[in-house]
């Protein structure tokens, strides 16, 4: 049977940082010991926020302006948030979800140069003051990163991953910033560690949090 222990973990990081490698076998292991665990992504894991994704990342809209940028993947997050991240949460289940608000602030904030304050507003107002329990920092540095996306499959590589270096390099310092800012919530990883030891600095953070989260 499985357990009930809810926690919310994200999971950021550049581009080619490995975190849909590292988000399953977390899950892996928590379901092995148990736990209902449900792993989504951003921009997506609905149908409305599907749809969004293949808009906001398709490598032909180049005319797109930071502001509708950011509203769409806000968009998207609200649709998750009230439709599979809250109701997973009321059920006691672990989620793990690639990407999430602290995104924006990373992308359309650091990279853009947009107001770090009103995107914590529309941050607070798009997931409801959801905030992760445990954010993973994956580091990587931009070109290996961006070198590890061109090697994969050509269908992933999209709108966001053709900006500039200097838009990456940006989008990396603001994360650093931003989990310097809150250490208690962020863990940050050498993502070009090998994968056994990601993986294991992840867990080893997890468990702990676990047991913070177990009731009394």
């Amino acid at each position: 049977m499985a357990t009930t222990l809810k926690l919310f973990v994200t999971f950021e990081g550049p581009e080619g940082s490995g975190k849909t490698t590292q988000i399953e076998r977390l899950a892996a292991v928590l379901r092995a010991g148990g736990m209902t665990v449900l792993t989504t992504r951003e921009p997506g894991g609905t149908r409305i926020g599907n749809a969004i994704r293949k808009l906001v990342l398709d490598r032909a809209h180049t005319e797109m302006s930071p502001r509708a940028e950011t509203l769409l993947f806000s968009a998207a997050r609200a649709q998750i948030v009230d439709e599979v991240i809250r109701p997973a949460l009321a059920r006691g289940e672990v989620v793990l979800c690639d990407r999430y608000a602290d995104s924006t602030l990373a992308y359309q904030g650091f990279g853009h140069g947009q107001s770090l304050e009103a995107l914590r507003q529309l941050g607070g107002y798009t997931t409801g003051d959801l905030v992760p329990d445990l954010t993973i920092y994956l580091d990587i540095d931009v070109q290996t990163g961006l070198a590890r996306k061109r090697a994969g499959d050509a269908k992933e590589w999209n709108r966001m991953e053709e900006k500039t270096l200097a838009y990456h390099e940006a989008v990396r310092a603001g994360y650093l910033e931003l989990a310097a800012a809150e250490p208690s919530r962020w863990l940050v990883v050498d993502a070009t560690a090998p994968v056994d030891q990601v993986h294991a600095q992840i867990l080893a953070r997890v468990q702990l949090a676990l047991g913070q989260h177990r009731p009394a």
